[in-house]
């Protein structure tokens, strides 16, 4: 079996029981909503715990929940077809020559992890239409300059 096979499964699964994300993300426990959905669509990988929480609610062969435990390869097609999907890149595009020129006034020169990285999705109510609020941290990763000697600084963090 693929990973997009077992995907397929887990889809059929929680569109036959009429589960939401909700109730799978508080089954599987652990991690926020965002990062255990993603695994359920191939994009991340649970802990042994989670996977056997997981496996016990779909009712998952062993080697499916040893595939929940792996490592996936990540990622899709670009750009994103999905209207909502290349809205976020949309984003990336057009604000992300700003963002990238702030957090390097900010910080220097290196990147936001999006390894060590949180992100959090709130409804927030709104007369004219519920608005979607994204909250994302991630660690500042300055480059790091090989090759350094002397006075030369070896990271890429902001210089006083």
């Amino acid at each position: 079996m693929k990973r997009e096979d077992l995907t397929e499964k887990l889809l059929d699964i929680k569109r036959e029981k009429g589960w939401s994300w909700k109730y799978i993300c508080e089954k599987i426990g652990g991690y926020s909503e965002v990062l255990i959905t993603g695994a359920i669509l191939g994009q991340m990988k649970l802990t042994k715990p989670q996977a056997a929480n997981a496996g016990e609610l779909f009712g998952l062969s062993k080697s499916e929940v040893a595939m929940l435990n792996e490592t996936p390869m990540r990622g899709m097609q670009m750009p994103p077809t999905d209207p909502l999907i290349y809205r976020f890149y949309e984003l990336v595009m057009v604000n992300g020559p700003a963002w990238k020129a702030l957090i390097e006034e900010e910080y220097g020169d290196g990147i936001m992890s999006a390894i060590d990285f949180d992100m959090v999705m709130e409804r927030l109510p709104n007369p004219k239409g519920d608005r979607v609020k994204f909250t994302m941290s991630g660690k500042f990763l300055p480059y790091k300059y090989y090759g350094a000697s002397g006075n030369v600084p070896e990271y890429g963090f902001k210089e006083e």
